[in-house]
């Protein structure tokens, strides 16, 4: 027998009845001694998100044979930010990616298998598959489940995005129910992500930054060659890392982090992979401040893309240009190269015969996009530890805007607001009470951002929030606001009329007067049940990536 955990003692009460059990289940008793390979399988029919990872999976576990292991395929929930965001005002997404977590760390740990492959999608789940191969320490490897594409509607490209959207422009008027309705049955032609640089492209994006994806898997096309390939690839290294004892905490290490962060700050992903990085380096057992990680970056970071929804490229055009291997290579004077990555190559290497940036879909440092990052932190007397704004995705908005506060407890009353003609141009929209543990679980506010700009006035409000936003969200919104409304932080105090200042240049977020506000919450976290419940007395803050704690002895 090789040397394995998950090779007991002959004779022992573990091996006994694992032997009875999988001999029932047809396995031989060589492939039992074989390294055990868990392959995460988040798939799913609630969502096109998770629809193809079945056959994703049969590609991993064919791969993992032949390479001599043995391919044992676990469930876990797989939220979909499109579809779970349906129940409790999209409370259950934060916490399903701690839920996630949890999950794997139960099936892989309690049986002692010996590696992980997690096929991921959508936007939690690729977080929650870095955390838990941070967490459990084991050789461990990404398999990007790739991006959908979109399809046509009135002679138009169209896409989730397109969608998303347009219900602002139904609340105001300027398209019919039934023209939404012809256009949500038109933008998806296929399965996988949504087709933008959103929070699921992005974390797909850093997996492979962080250097825990096989070199070229991200963007991918959903169900493609190429991602096939990777997946395949991803199944035959795994149990070669098994037999090396090569583990994910070799390659998350402070040094990964720093380059997700540079790869993030240069292509303007989304506002939530902050919190997301925040997470995999805490399971990480990283002393690491993601978000001053950030802020300190972000003072000479550059912009070199600039994909939708932050200028007219698609996320396929990055996928065509090179992906992540050519960002990298742009970003080369910046980056720690000395890291490694589960292909058992440095990123030094990876770059070495990396596509060249082409100067119009990725751009070089003394060429930028843009002389900023795409990411930027700000500070102020409303957020002293720091919020969020995707200056990418600013667009013509204003750099300056000082406006009246108009409060709202939850995206629905501001939508209703918006359909009223209540919400005027110049006004600062708060949002607030919403974060995790406020929720608890952040409650949406990407809604109410996305009507906004249906409506015509992206470029005309200014949106404060400690809510739930999507990286599909543009114009100026403030998000992520530290500490939330619920921990008592400064937004729980702003009142209607206030004066807020948002200042991207000099990067401050401020209101005038200040109030020491009472905490607020959009809901009542103590009477909740269920997981809800569980997560609302276990989040931690959401600046240091909102992980579940332990509880507080008495």
């Amino acid at each position: 027998m090789e040397r394995l955990r998950s090779n007991f003692e002959p004779g022992t009460t573990r091996w006994a009845v694992r032997r009875a059990q999988w001999s029932a289940m047809g396995i031989s008793i060589e492939d039992q001694q074989k390294p055990k390979i868990a392959v995460v399988n988040t798939s799913s029919k609630l969502s096109v998100c998770f629809a193809h990872l079945d056959d994703v999976a049969t590609v991993v576990a064919d791969a993992i044979r032949a390479a001599g292991g043995l391919p044992l395929e676990i469930r876990t929930t797989a939220p979909s930010d499109f579809v779970t965001s349906a129940g409790r005002k999209a409370r259950y997404l934060m916490p399903t990616r701690d839920l996630v977590v949890n999950d794997v760390e139960a099936a892989v740990e309690g049986a002692q298998l010996d590696g992980m492959v997690l096929l991921s999608s959508c936007d939690k789940t690729t977080p929650a598959h870095l955390m838990a191969s941070a967490r459990l320490d084991l050789p461990a490897i990404v398999v990007i489940g790739g991006y959908q594409r979109g399809g046509t509607y009135a002679g138009c490209s169209v896409d989730i995005d397109s969608v998303y959207e347009s219900v602002g422009a139904v609340a105001s008027g300027k398209l019919k129910v039934d023209e939404l309705a012809e256009l949500s049955d038109s933008a998806i032609k296929g399965p996988g992500v949504c087709a933008g640089l959103a929070t699921a492209n992005t974390m797909h994006v850093l997996a492979e930054a962080l250097g825990m994806t096989m070199p070229g898997s991200a963007p991918v096309r959903a169900n493609s060659e190429a991602m096939l390939e990777r997946a395949s690839a991803a199944g035959r290294r795994i149990v070669d890392l098994v037999r090396e004892g090569f583990t994910a905490r070799q390659v998350l290490t402070r040094e990964a982090v720093e380059n997700a962060v540079e790869v993030a700050l240069a292509l303007g992903g989304s506002v939530n992979c902050i919190r997301h990085l925040a997470a995999v380096a805490a399971e990480a057992d990283l002393d690491l401040d993601v978000v001053a990680l950030f802020e300190e970056k972000g003072r000479t970071a550059k912009q070199l893309a600039a994909i939708r929804p932050n200028g007219t490229h698609q996320v396929w055009d990055l996928d065509e240009a090179g992906g992540v291997r050519t960002v990298l290579r742009a970003l080369e004077p910046r980056l720690h190269t000395g890291a490694l990555t589960v292909a058992g190559r440095t990123v030094a290497d990876l770059i070495a015969d990396a596509p060249e940036p082409d100067g119009d879909v990725v751009h070089v440092l003394s060429r930028p996009v843009a002389d900023e990052p795409g990411l930027v932190i700000l500070r102020g007397s409303l957020a002293p530890d720091g919020a969020i704004v995707k200056v990418a995705g600013v667009g013509g908005a204003r750099r300056w805007f000082s406006g009246p506060a108009k409060v709202f407890a939850g995206e629905d009353d501001a939508i209703a607001a918006l359909g009223e003609s209540a919400i005027e141009p110049g006004d600062v929209i708060v949002l607030r009470g919403m974060g995790p543990r406020g929720g608890p679980g952040t409650v949406f506010a990407a809604s109410f951002v996305a009507a906004l700009n249906g409506a015509g006035l992206g470029g005309r409000v200014a949106v404060v929030t400690d809510g739930e936003l999507s990286g599909l969200n543009h114009g100026l919104v403030v998000g992520q606001v530290m500490p939330e409304a619920a921990d008592g932080g400064p937004l729980a105090g702003v009142r209607d009329g206030d004066a807020i200042g948002i200042d991207l240049d000099a990067r401050t977020v401020d209101a005038d007067p200040q109030r020491q506000g009472e905490p607020v919450t959009a809901g009542d976290p103590g009477a909740e049940r269920g997981w809800l419940g569980q997560y609302a007395a276990l989040v931690g803050p959401i600046q240091q990536g909102a992980v579940l704690r332990r509880p507080r002895r008495r």
